[in-house]
């Protein structure tokens, strides 16, 4: 079995039952189209397996530590910059602004361009998501958000947008760029 397949494995056990909140789709389905997204960009396994494995240790039981045993240094690095310090002593909400800006700092920062490239593929995702809800629902969908404030939302994903324009001659960049200008085109900047 490749690195990618045992991946693939791993997450689909971690994530077995999960369903993302906004869609009710079994949750595998987002890291799955995350790797989608990275495979048009590289064929590298180290990253392609970070990719289904991004969300394992933010929302499941799995640790670092068991994704560098497993996975090895790089893929658990790379899963490392898609993971936030969710402050479990504070309400989601309240931890929101300092979780994203230490995020956006931390892209920023990254040595291994393979952590734009995932990223990428992560928010390209849940901008699609955000896009498919957004046309069915309008504005109510901020209110499935911990941050409800759509401005801020704005923020976040133009921030994203702008540590991201090195990647703007791939398509997954372009179609990133044109969800975050359509669902956000009313939203002031903040």
């Amino acid at each position: 079995m490749t690195l990618f397949d045992r991946a693939i494995a791993f997450a689909v056990e971690k994530h077995s039952g999960m369903t993302r909140k906004r869609e009710s789709t079994p949750y595998i389905l987002h890291p799955m189209e995350v790797a989608t997204i990275v495979g048009t960009m590289s064929s590298d396994e180290e990253l392609l397996a970070a990719a289904v494995l991004h969300d394992t240790v933010e929302d499941t039981d799995a640790t670092i530590d068991e994704i560098y045993e497993l996975f090895g240094p790089r893929v658990a690095a790379l899963v490392l910059s898609e993971t936030e310090d969710k402050r479990d002593d504070l309400p989601p909400e309240e931890s929101w602004r300092v979780r994203k800006e230490e995020s956006i700092l931390a892209l920023k920062a990254a040595k291994d361009p393979a952590v734009q490239v995932l990223w990428l593929g992560d928010k390209l995702s849940n901008m699609r998501s955000f896009f498919r809800g957004w046309k069915i629902s309008g504005d109510v969908v901020w209110k499935s958000f911990n941050q409800k404030d759509p401005v801020k939302q704005a923020w976040y994903y133009r921030s994203i947008d702008d540590a991201l324009s090195e990647l703007k001659g791939y398509e997954a960049w372009q179609e990133y760029h044109r969800l975050v200008e359509t669902v956000f085109a009313d939203i002031p900047r903040e």
